[in-house]
């Protein structure tokens, strides 16, 4: 076993006995029966995309499906392109329509990620549905009109939340480049998080919230813990649920 495993494996022991053991990278790469979305979700320049690159890499190692990586927002589609010049370069956009192109550029991926979801291959999704969310209702736009958009959209397996403080997020290389990345803006946000984490929690979808105010070989460590539980139920056959509806789709 090499050293990251037998981590892993030290902090399982440490912590609890009712977790899968973790999906090691030396051991032989498995078919799964269907593959889980997992999202990655928190405050801007919180470690997102470090630790997504991270996962992608370790689910290769032991899935025999190529996994996938997602960013929201996607900005080579064609709004998010439009999204692109919102954040980037200060153009003027009505908020509502603002959060319309967030939910419109997670629709354009829908199909892709069911029919990935059901062949087997893993997601990994940096920022879905919540951010979009958490970041219209920080303006004031009411948090059920902007929910309503994305009902429907695939519901994520796991949700992984990076939770920091908004005034730590500071002092990470290029903060500041974009519209949302003031401190003010970053805390409100932060509110609308912890208002869908308890919301979520009520109907049975609870959030695993990761300190991501640590070193990123500790926060990759209880990533993958959550990671590992959440694939053992994803290969037991779990269907692919729409989010915030009633609807699914069977596992193969």
């Amino acid at each position: 076993m090499d050293p990251l495993c037998a981590a892993v494996s030290l902090e399982k022991r440490k912590r609890t006995h009712t977790l899968p053991l973790p999906l090691s990278p030396c051991l032989p790469a498995i078919s799964m029966r269907r593959g889980a979305l997992i999202v990655l979700e928190g405050l801007d320049r919180c470690g997102k995309t470090t630790q997504c690159g991270l996962l992608l890499e370790r689910l290769r190692a032991v899935s025999t499906a190529e996994p996938q990586l997602l960013k929201f927002p996607d900005r080579e589609t064609s709004t998010g392109k439009l999204i692109h010049g919102y954040l980037a370069e200060g153009q003027q956009v009505h908020d509502r329509a603002v959060h319309l192109l967030f939910s419109a550029n997670r629709w354009e991926k829908s199909d892709m990620i069911r029919e990935a979801l059901l062949a087997g291959s893993c997601i990994v999704c940096d920022r879905y549905a919540y951010s979009g969310i958490a970041f219209s209702a920080a303006k004031g736009i009411p948090l059920e009109w902007c929910r309503q958009c994305d009902v429907g959209l695939p519901e994520p397996d796991l949700v992984l939340f990076l939770d920091m403080p908004p005034g730590a997020s500071e002092k990470r290389a290029s903060y500041g480049e974009e519209r949302y990345e003031r401190t003010d803006f970053q805390e409100r946000v932060k509110d609308v998080f912890q208002e869908l984490q308890q919301q979520e929690k009520e109907r049975g979808c609870p959030w695993t919230i990761i300190n991501a105010d640590q070193s990123i070989e500790e926060v990759q460590r209880d990533i993958n813990l959550a990671v590992d539980a959440c694939l053992e139920s994803c290969n037991q056959g779990k269907p692919v649920a729409s989010l915030w509806s009633d609807e699914s789709t069977p596992a193969p």
